[in-house]
């Protein structure tokens, strides 16, 4: 088969397997799998891959059709200006987050020193590295499978201060300096009843970096109630919400002391960070 005529089997069995998007899905696939990008497909959709190269595009085309995720599936996936290791065991990097990314570098000033908290794969911490020269970031997370990419991850960049350590963000902060400028998070944050409801990709990305609890705030208290203690007057809390979370994470925000308290949108105006200053 050519390349072409693989592109649009791939695109129909996608189709029929009920991806959203099956023409981007597959031309990732080809671009990883066959060595072709869009563009490259257009001009040179004759060609006909080699066996090797047949067989490992139509295996990963089974994966997609039994809705492994597509991030997993390539191993890697782009970050603002990043691009990290995921796979199973670690929550994908999504636009969504790049939002709490944005609203808090510029809050932030060289030399910064702060903790991203759940971190998996780092995309928090090493976003803030990419926009703000100089900060320090250390980044804890629980789950060894998770922590491994965040390993993998903060080695891609070694011109950024970011360390992998691991943590429980439901325990007690110990050993951990007080007088940060700033903490960050994306922690779980759905509920957990709605967990069954969710796509099957999401529902193969792991529970540990889901599950927010009975309602969807428990690493929230925890964040506020332990971790906020360890920063500085006037230093710098945000976290990621889920898209109709943002007025109760205000509330807990103005609850525990911070001022400065704001909401943060996404181009489709939902709810996707809060951030706010701490006042003792």
């Amino acid at each position: 088969m050519t390349a072409r005529e693989l592109y649009l089997l791939a695109r129909a069995r996608l189709g029929e397997a009920g991806i959203d998007s099956p023409g981007f899905d597959v031309s990732l696939l080809a671009e990883r799998f066959l060595g072709l990008n869009r563009p490259a497909l257009a001009m040179h959709g004759d060609t006909v891959p080699n066996e090797e190269k047949r067989r490992e595009f139509l295996e990963a085309l089974d994966q997609r059709a039994a809705r492994r995720p597509l991030q997993y599936i390539l191993g890697e996936w782009p970050f603002m200006s990043l691009t990290l290791k995921v796979g199973e065991g670690v929550l994908v990097p999504r636009e969504d987050t790049a939002v709490l990314v944005e609203a808090m570098g510029p809050m932030l000033e060289r030399g910064a020193r702060g903790l991203d908290l759940c971190a998996g794969t780092g995309a928090v911490g090493l976003g803030l590295c990419s926009i703000v020269p100089g900060i320090e970031v250390t980044c804890v997370e629980l789950d060894e499978l998770a922590l491994g990419y965040l390993r993998e991850n903060t080695a891609r960049y070694p011109e950024y201060s970011c360390t992998a350590v691991k943590g429980d963000v439901l325990g007690a902060p110990e050993g951990f300096p007080h007088g940060l400028d700033f903490i960050a998070s994306n922690p779980p944050y759905i509920a957990t009843e709605e967990l069954p409801a969710l796509q099957p990709e999401v529902q193969k990305e792991p529970p540990l970096a889901l599950d927010g609890g009975g309602d969807g705030l428990k690493f929230y208290r925890a964040i506020l109630e332990s971790w906020a203690a360890l920063l500085r007057p006037g230093g710098l809390l945000g976290v990621e919400t889920g898209e109709d979370q943002g007025a109760a994470v205000m509330e807990l925000f103005a609850r525990h002391g911070f001022t400065d308290i704001a909401l943060h949108r996404d181009l489709a105006g939902l709810h996707r960070a809060v951030t706010g200053r701490s006042a003792v």
